[in-house]
């Protein structure tokens, strides 16, 4: 297995900075269900993969690695999916107008839940938005976009996640500025920001690299359920 934390993530975040919000299962972890389906294994020897399939009979999981993992016995693959994974050596600084971003809270919960589940940028649980700060963009008090942080596999790297906008308010430049705002806070604390995109939106792609990202690596999302 890879020494570089961002070559695995979930494994970095949940064994490491995120300990606290994991549930331990042998030689695999779990993170809260409430924040998100995700989980990682040490290694894909049969204590580990014994240990994932306990995890995965409790309810699907995701796992977030440089290859697609193999599914341990007593469970299946339902899904895999590429992504890239991108990291900002030189982000976008801020721009004039990126003020109008707005730190979300309790308040806007039920608003952020809408949004994620309607344009899904990953998975999404009641718990979430409590990983780290996510800033928001309204008009009359709507929820028009939003980006926050998601994973913090070690110290200097934070990932992040969740940029969604409401179809009719894309291309407007909102999540440019959102994910400026974010990466800034990052910055500061002397962090470098990384991102997870689906390999095939290119959109998406063109967007990050014009802020400072570039791609790293391929990796791919697979998902697990008791067989």
């Amino acid at each position: 297995m890879s020494a570089q934390p961002l070559d695995r993530p979930i494994w970095g975040a949940l064994t490491g900075r995120q300990a606290h919000l994991a549930a331990v299962q042998g030689a695999a972890v779990r993170l809260d269900p409430g924040y998100g389906p995700f989980a990682a294994a040490r290694d894909s020897g049969p204590e580990a993969q014994a240990a994932l399939a306990a995890i995965a009979a409790a309810g699907e999981v995701w796992l977030v690695e440089p290859e697609a993992w193999p599914a341990p016995p007593g469970t299946q693959v339902r899904q895999t999916a590429p992504l890239v994974q991108m990291v900002a050596d030189r982000p976008a600084p801020l721009q004039l107008g990126d003020e109008d971003c707005v730190l979300l809270g309790e308040a806007d919960s039920a608003d952020m839940t809408a949004l994620a589940l309607a344009t899904q940028p990953g998975p999404w649980g009641d718990k979430t938005r409590l990983y780290g700060p996510f800033y928001g963009l309204k008009r009359e008090g709507r929820l028009m976009a939003m980006a926050g942080q998601r994973m913090l596999p070690a110290p200097g790297f934070d990932e992040v996640s969740a940029v969604c906008t409401w179809p009719e308010f894309q291309g407007k430049g909102l999540a440019a500025k959102l994910i400026r705002r974010v990466v800034a806070d990052m910055t500061a604390r002397g962090a470098t920001p990384f991102l997870h995109s689906w390999a095939g939106n290119a959109r998406a792609i063109g967007l990050y690299e014009t802020l400072g990202f570039r791609v790293r690596r391929e990796m791919v999302a697979t998902v697990l359920a008791r067989a």
